[in-house]
């Protein structure tokens, strides 16, 4: 019995112990996985702890990152705005160098300016001053001129003596008055006088009758001289009525004294015993506007008496010459125009006024022939024709026909009229010309027609001119060459280019 007892209290131990042991192991395996939990736990503790952890540190470094991301902006943005800065104050600098560029450009042109008008108001001041000073002189000139009218006159009139006794003789009155006009139209005369004569010869009584054309009282300036200043400018100071009247007097007397003695030289004693001048002034009357011709001065002129007269004294006084010593009858007013009764009175409607000029006593030895305006260079080309020997005259500007002028060769056999056609041209005179001076001298009937240009010709012009056997080209270099023979005149032709076949020397 004790010994069963024994063996299931043994059972029981063992089952006890057993259980003990279930118990310890089961309590070692709840501590072991109390354990483990707790280690798994602590373990993902550790690595939540790690994790958070690594979320802060990579927080963190995201912070950094932003941080310095945001450093970095700002820095980028300060540094931008100190490039705009400084770029803006580039600019304004060179905004403020470029204005003071401006300024001083401004300034300088400025001051350019100002001391260009300075030199031009400096200049215009001194031109003006010998402007004024030119035109005193051109006054004192013109009256320099009037007081040598008398020693001015055409000494060469007795030249033409012989010639116009000739006429007389061989033509009677008309050629003879004819070619006396054209002797008195020889004298030169100042700026604005005209020296216009008709005349007409009475051979009964040796008298030689002339009416003259005055020039009006504008001839003499109204001022003595001209003066300039700043505040009032071109001035002129005004010539005193009395004085200004008492020179229109003197002129026209000198002008007569003038007139009267080349009258004289130019014909002989037996021919002309005396001048019976009147002197005339085409005007308008201001009361009524129609023409009106006072007469001024009329004086019946003995060639004796006239002969006593001192013309180049310096002390003559003209007008005083014709009232006491030759007995003229002289206008008491001759500025007012107040007219007289003329000593003998004749009428010279039929005849023509000669206005010739004496082209040649007014060219220097190197005048170019294209200077001359169309008038002189057909008195120039009648003063050869006369060299030459022919007689010679200039026609009227207007209904000439196609005519610049006529010349006699007064040769019995080979002699006649010539029709004279003068080309003042720089370039190729036409056929056309040609052809018209033919039909001029067939219509006039002249026995020669001569074309004279300081140009040239072509070949067709000098072809017709072959084939008519009446009519000569007188080309440019041709010219020069003849004037220099017959007027001892060294012309030059300012041709802008030479025609074909011609040398320099044939135009310089």
């Amino acid at each position: 019995m004790a010994r069963r007892k024994g063996l299931i209290a043994q059972m029981i131990d063992a089952r006890k112990q057993a259980k003990k042991l279930e118990a310890q192991a089961e309590a070692r395996r709840h501590r072991e996985l109390i354990a483990e939990q707790k280690r798994q736990q602590a373990e993902a503790d550790r690595e939540a702890k790690q994790a958070e952890a690594a979320a802060k540190k990579a927080e963190a470094a995201a912070k950094k990152a932003e941080a310095a991301r945001l450093r970095q902006e700002v820095q980028a943005q300060r540094l931008a705005d100190q490039a705009a800065t400084k770029a803006a104050r580039e600019a304004a600098q060179r905004a403020q160098a470029e204005e003071r560029r401006r300024n001083a450009e401004t300034r300088a042109k400025a001051q350019e300016a100002a001391a260009a008008k300075r030199l031009a108001d400096q200049e215009e001041h001194a031109r003006k001053i010998a402007e004024a000073e030119f035109r005193t002189e051109a006054v004192t000139a013109r009256f320099a001129e009037f007081a040598k009218l008398l020693m001015h006159r055409n000494r060469r009139a007795a030249d033409a003596t012989v010639e116009l006794s000739a006429t007389l003789s061989n033509g009677g009155p008309d050629p003879f008055v004819e070619r006396l006009q054209h002797v008195l139209a020889q004298s030169r005369y100042p700026e604005g006088l005209t020296g216009k004569a008709a005349a007409h010869y009475d051979a009964a009584s040796r008298e030689l009758l002339i009416e003259y054309e005055l020039p009006l009282q504008d001839a003499v300036p109204t001022v003595v001289a001209y003066r300039y200043t700043k505040a009032k400018g071109m001035t002129a100071v005004p010539r005193k009525e009395p004085e200004t009247k008492k020179l229109y007097g003197d002129l026209l007397a000198r002008l007569t004294l003038r007139t009267i003695a080349e009258a004289f030289d130019a014909t002989a004693p037996d021919l002309v015993a005396g001048v019976v001048f009147n002197g005339y002034v085409s005007t308008k009357d201001k009361a009524t506007g129609r023409a009106i011709r006072p007469l001024l001065i009329s004086i019946d002129a003995e060639r004796d008496r006239f002969a006593e007269i001192e013309l180049d004294e310096p002390e003559l006084d003209p007008v005083l010459c014709l009232r006491s010593h030759l007995n003229a009858i002289v206008s008491p007013h001759p500025y007012d125009l107040e007219a007289v009764r003329p000593v003998v009175s004749f009428d010279l409607s039929k005849y023509k006024f000669v206005d010739e000029m004496d082209v040649v006593a007014g060219m220097d030895s190197r005048t170019d022939l294209l200077t001359l305006s169309p008038g002189e260079f057909e008195h120039l080309i009648r003063r050869l024709f006369e060299a030459i020997g022919m007689k010679s005259w200039v026609t009227q500007a207007s209904k000439d026909e196609g005519v610049d002028g006529v010349a006699i060769n007064e040769d019995p056999i080979v002699g006649g009229l010539c029709i004279i056609q003068a080309k003042r041209y720089s370039k190729i005179v036409g056929l056309e010309a040609v052809h018209a001076l033919a039909g001029v001298m067939d219509h006039k009937r002249a026995a020669k027609g001569v074309l004279v240009t300081t140009s040239w010709v072509g070949k067709a012009s000098r072809d017709f001119a072959a084939a008519n056997g009446r009519i000569q080209i007188i080309e440019g270099r041709n010219l020069k060459h003849m004037l220099k023979e017959h007027l001892n005149l060294d012309v030059l032709i300012g041709l802008p280019k030479l025609p074909p076949g011609w040398q320099q020397s044939d135009v310089t």
